[in-house]
């Protein structure tokens, strides 16, 4: 008993010049620095780790074996180097989750709703300018340069940190960024001749151009299925065109190129496949389809701009107003292509075509509110059967290949 007691006396006198902290058995946030140096004050204890006796068997709980607090120290450095904070449970750090990765639904929803909302208030303020500014070339150049801008002021601060580019990668992109540029003019060229609503009824038919582009360009059998709810689509687009109030050819024809545009920029995007993340591919591709608008947009729309194109625009709205709304629309359009393509990372691609499709449907919805446009019954009926169709397309393709990714997982 009297060395019971000497040895309980002499823990309690070391005790008093020990730290204060403690590591509880609930969970504590720390900062791993703190974790480190607070671990090396703990090891005070004059027992052998082989010793039998323990802190909780002399009545004091506070006293840990040293073995268990280098582990949590160890765990607690390691989550350091990551620049994080550590949670320390029952004994054990493990490093804290973040919002993204303990609410994944919720982050992945507000990608989508942006997503919608970008590209909604692009089409609609997109439409008021052409309005008063019927100039789709010059127009289109402003979204791209606007763009180019946001890149080059992100790769300034470092978000993100600008990916090299050399010949070989310039040349497998530079077929994509001429696609990209022609697509994204014409499909202006088509927006400034007609109905938003319309437009986007005409672009339905890309799935169409993309399944005819696989077979018969890359030489990829397209299952039969696949044809078939194509076949509504066809349907829905011609029969919303021949009641359509605001056809006109321009407007059609250009909507056609736009689909055969994009067609192949996605047989050359597959091409031009490389290491190098979204963001920075997106920033390259923007940059020299700006270079390839501004020659046709000086060639076909600069004389009319210069004799009489800014002033009545500006004679209309304003000078601060029309400069405000060819930054904003080149803003909006940046950004929605930018939060697209980090939407469309996130999901399965089942997810993917349905938020392809919904969102198709919401532009032509809040467009005819927007704008207050006439449509006869059988151009709404076909615009229905149409988007149907390409729901259906997008659907029974996303099954397809998630069939493929599963057997490409199965282990022979």
């Amino acid at each position: 008993m009297a060395s019971i007691a000497s040895s309980t006396q002499f823990l309690l006198n070391r005790s008093q010049f020990s730290s204060p902290s403690r590591i509880l058995p609930n969970l504590v946030l720390l900062k791993s620095r703190p974790v480190v140096s607070r671990a090396s004050q703990l090891q005070f204890s004059p027992l052998s780790k082989n010793n039998e006796f323990s802190g909780k068997a002399l009545g004091l709980p506070l006293l840990k074996r040293h073995r268990s607090v280098d582990f949590q120290a160890s765990k607690a450095a390691e989550a350091d180097a990551d620049g994080g904070e550590i949670e320390i449970s029952d004994g054990l750090s493990k490093p804290s989750k973040g919002f993204a990765e303990r609410f994944p639904a919720l982050v992945t929803g507000f990608f989508f709703f942006m997503w919608y909302f970008l590209n909604v208030i692009f089409n609609i303020l997109n439409k008021k300018v052409y309005n008063y500014f019927p100039y789709p070339y010059f127009v289109s150049v402003i979204h791209l340069l606007v763009g180019v801008g946001y890149c080059l002021f992100s790769w300034a601060l470092g978000l993100p940190k600008r990916a090299p580019i050399d010949k070989e990668l310039l040349a497998l992109l530079t077929p994509v960024a001429f696609c990209h540029a022609l697509g994204h003019v014409m499909s202006n060229v088509s927006f400034a001749a007609v109905a938003v609503s319309f437009t986007h009824t005409i672009k339905a038919l890309e799935p169409f151009f993309n399944a005819a582009a696989s077979q018969f360009v890359l030489g990829h059998q397209i299952p039969l299925p696949l044809w078939l709810s194509l076949a509504p689509v066809v349907f829905g687009v011609s029969m919303a065109s021949l009641t359509e109030l605001s056809f006109n050819w321009l407007g059609f024809v250009s909507a056609m190129i736009s689909n055969v545009a994009f067609t192949y920029r996605s047989i050359y995007s597959k091409k031009a496949m490389t290491g190098m993340d979204s963001t920075n591919v997106y920033a390259y591709i923007s940059i020299i389809a700006l270079l390839v608008c501004i020659p046709p947009a000086l060639f076909i729309e600069g004389p009319q701009l210069m004799q009489h194109g800014f002033k009545h625009a500006i004679a209309k709205v304003g000078l601060y107003k029309f400069l405000s709304d060819l930054f904003w629309i080149g803003m909006f359009y940046h950004l929605y292509n930018q939060v697209a393509t980090n939407t469309l990372e996130r999901v399965a691609p089942l997810t993917h075509a349905v938020g392809n499709v919904l969102k198709r449907v919401f532009v032509i919805g809040f467009s005819i509110v927007i704008f207050g446009n006439k449509i006869s019954t059988q151009t709404g009926i076909g615009t229905v059967i149409a988007i149907a169709g390409v729901a259906m397309y997008s659907l029974i393709k996303a099954n397809m290949e998630e069939q493929k990714r599963k057997a490409a997982q199965t282990p022979a």
